[in-house]
């Protein structure tokens, strides 16, 4: 009966189409009890041949029909033709879908429901990543915290960071005044684009603390697709504290909104982006004594004295950008041909940026000064020993400014994913302006110009597979004339892959070689209270990393080593007692060993999650870098189902994770902040770390939203040490209980 019925739909499709029915006919008599199709098409996809460790996405052509499950039903990449209603005895035409058939993804990527991805802005490449909806991890919320062991910051969410990891920090050349900021900002690099089946939306909420100084983060994601080809999605994230000290509050916002178009020959990546971080700066205790030693006398945290009551800094940055490209193939194509990355081809593509970033950094004399309420206690003077420009208040602007063309052309010689698979080349030009006030500024009353300076670089790469087994990339990018004349950046990397019963076992290595013109803020600033005129030389690094990873036994490692010439940093001066930018003349090794092992342990139904993250560091040099010996981050939870529907035989409701996590650093010369600059500066007063930092929390996996509760600073006063500082006079939250959700829509 069942193929009776099959020969009968492949008759009435025959005759809309057109399609020679005895064909069609055989296809169906071929049908198996799965219901796919077996007939005609080979082994591979429209023609594509399924390499080694490729994963079959149910079916041999993706434009065919039948034999769908569930998941690939509703799902563009397979597509649609028309449909008979058996009521009305009538035949129904469905405008056909057309698939997914763009050069950048695999057959298993386009199976995918929904699927995440960032875009190269100098060249046709892209990164395919995953969308965050796990349980696991859901704990660690904030952001200067979820890369490898976390990091130094002042202690409120909002508020400036700095990565513990050195090999973990930015080294861009552009708006170096908000490097501080990093971890919240969005760029173009880490702008997400998205291909979604179905709507996808996501919403999380939480918040933590008493009303007044409550945290609080709230994030909220839409992305659709228009066709399975073009999307667009929208990114919102809110998050800051009131503050639990005094003048601590913070409000960091983050608006995106991106459109994209991944067709056969075309493609398009375009988007806006817009950051805004706003921070009350209180300057850090105005003693270490009163949290270590007379915490006890104090019982509520805003009575606790801070140095500064009036200053605060803003960062705000818009960004317009446009990638886009075409492919032109080198032979001709046939009807077996599902995309152009298996054939011969070459790309022509054209990238645009424009963006603008800007720092205001306003306080008071008055509210520079601490004035002690206790006829006991001493006062402090101001903050700032200068006030160049005038002496009862600051309102210090900086501003950049960047237009960014670039022209690429990429070579195909034979296959995407073959021994040579692409080879790119490419110009570009910079045109950056830069503004500050200046002492000219201040006694002729006339605004300065903008400072104006045009970057020409060129840049060219390749790369290659062989299967799944090996893959290789090299790069160089160099700057014959202009701002920036002789700055070069060249590097490489190699992966190799093993498979030992199926298993792989993964062994990478990573170079990489800069010779660079220091910032523009570096060398030249102008304030209130700072001024300074450098002609540094150009940084020098060479970095080499090598990585191991065995995924079955959730282990990986990787050693790093840089070799620094010419370091620029930030430090106090040992007469004047003033930070400035300052240049090492030495040359400075900095070694690490990164370990990370997620151990899962079964335990019948339940599971023990064991996850370690280990980091140690040394510097030749502790006064031009700084790091502490060993960084460790520990997470152990015990997992378990708690309600199914049906019970027992059906699928999960209700999952928990109930666990705690650990912090731990060496003590080191942490780094001390100036708000004035808005910059870390190396320190050489105080170490700081050897304190424990524990959280214990509880993760809930409700169908698709995920539920948190969380009490953070587990540890506070509980080993008999308060010695919670990790940057210089800025001590970290004490107990807090926070609660959150986050929660996914598909429809």
């Amino acid at each position: 009966m069942r193929n009776v019925s099959l020969r009968y739909f492949a008759v009435i499709l025959a005759g809309i189409f057109s399609l020679p029915c005895v064909e069609l006919a055989a296809q169906v008599r071929s049908v198996g009890s799965s219901g796919q199709i077996t007939g005609n098409g080979g082994g591979s996809a429209g023609g594509q041949q399924i390499r080694p460790g490729q994963q079959s996405v149910g079916r041999e052509d993706p434009r065919r029909q039948g034999g769908q499950t569930e998941e690939e039903s509703d799902t563009p990449f397979f597509g649609e033709g028309t449909e008979v209603d058996p009521a009305a005895d009538t035949v129904k035409k469905r405008r056909p879908k057309m698939p997914l058939e763009s050069y950048f993804f695999s057959n298993e990527e386009r199976s995918r429901r929904n699927m995440r991805w960032t875009v190269d802005p100098y060249a046709n490449h892209i990164e395919v990543g995953h969308i965050d909806t796990l349980q696991n991890d859901f704990q660690n919320d904030y952001p200067f915290m979820k890369r490898s062991v976390g990091s130094a910051y002042l202690g409120n969410l909002g508020g400036p960071s700095q990565w513990l990891n050195f090999f973990d920090r930015d080294t861009g050349r552009n708006h170096s005044f908000a490097d501080a900021w990093e971890a919240y900002l969005r760029t173009v690099e880490s702008m997400p684009f998205y291909n979604t089946k179905r709507p996808f939306t996501q919403l999380g909420y939480s918040w933590a603390g008493q009303k007044i100084y409550q945290e609080e983060t709230l994030v909220a994601i839409h992305a659709q697709n228009i066709s399975p080809q073009t999307g667009f999605n929208i990114d919102y994230r809110s998050l800051g504290t009131k503050g639990i000290y005094l003048w601590q509050g913070t409000r960091n916002k983050t608006f995106s909104a991106g459109v994209n178009h991944t067709g056969k020959r075309w493609t398009v990546h375009a988007g806006y982006i817009h950051n805004r971080v706003y921070n009350q700066e209180n300057g850090g205790i105005t003693d270490d004594d009163i949290i270590l030693v007379r915490l006890n006398d104090f019982e509520q945290m805003r009575t606790i004295p801070m140095r500064m009551s009036s200053p605060t800094n803003a960062v705000k940055s818009n960004t317009f950008f446009l990638e886009q490209s075409l492919g032109v193939p080198l032979i001709r194509l046939t009807e077996n041909d599902f995309t152009i990355g298996d054939r011969p081809a070459f790309f022509v593509g054209h990238s645009f940026e424009y963006d603008r970033w800007s720092r205001r950094y306003d306080d008071t004399y008055q509210g520079t000064v601490y004035i002690n309420p206790s006829p006991t206690e001493p006062s402090l003077p101001t903050y700032y020993d200068d006030w160049n420009y005038s002496a009862t208040m600051s309102r210090d602007s900086l501003f950049e400014g960047r237009l960014s063309n670039r022209v690429f052309v990429q070579l195909q010689p034979w296959d995407r994913n073959g021994v040579i698979g692409t080879i790119d080349a490419g110009v570009g030009v910079d045109m950056l302006q830069y503004y500050r006030f200046s002492a000219d500024q201040y006694l002729t009353g006339v605004k300065d110009a903008a400072v104006k300076e045009t970057h020409t670089y060129v840049y060219g790469g390749a790369d290659g597979h062989v299967g799944v087994y090996f893959d290789w990339r090299a790069y160089l990018r160099f700057h014959p004339f202009g701002g920036r004349r002789g700055d070069t950046e060249a590097g490489g990397e190699v992966a190799s892959r093993l498979f030992i019963k199926g298993r792989p076992i993964s062994v990478s290595g990573k170079v990489r070689f800069s010779s660079q013109e220091p910032t523009y803020w570096e060398q030249n600033f102008s304030s209130n209270h700072f001024m300074w005129s450098n002609s540094f030389s150009k940084e020098n690094e060479t970095r080499i990393e090598g990585s191991l990873e065995i995924p079955h036994v959730g282990l990986s490692t990787t050693v790093s080593q840089s070799v620094l010439g010419n370091k620029v940093y930030y430090a106090m001066d040992d007469g004047s007692k003033k930070i400035y930018p300052m240049q090492s003349s030495d040359v400075v090794s900095v070694t690490g060993v990164y370990l990370r092992e997620d151990l899962p342990v079964r335990l019948g139904a339940t599971q023990l999650n064991l996850n370690h993250r280990v980091m140690l560091q040394w510097s030749t040099d502790q006064k031009v870098v700084p790091v502490p010996l060993a960084s460790v981050y520990l997470s152990y939870s015990y997992e378990f189902i708690v309600a199914r529907y049906p019970k027992r035989t059906g699928p999960e409701v209700l999952r928990l994770q109930i666990g705690v996590d650990g912090r731990y650093n060496t003590p080191y010369f942490a780094p001390g902040y100036n708000p004035g600059l808005g910059q870390f500066y190396n320190q050489r007063e105080k170490e700081l770390g050897d304190y424990i930092w524990l959280d214990a929390f509880v993760n809930a996996k409700w169908k698709r939203m995920r539920i948190l509760v969380k009490m953070q600073h587990l540890s506070d006063d509980m080993f008999g040490s308060t010695n919670f500082f990790s940057v210089l006079h800025y001590p970290m939250n004490r107990r807090i209980l926070k609660l959150g959700f986050s929660w996914n829509f598909y429809d």
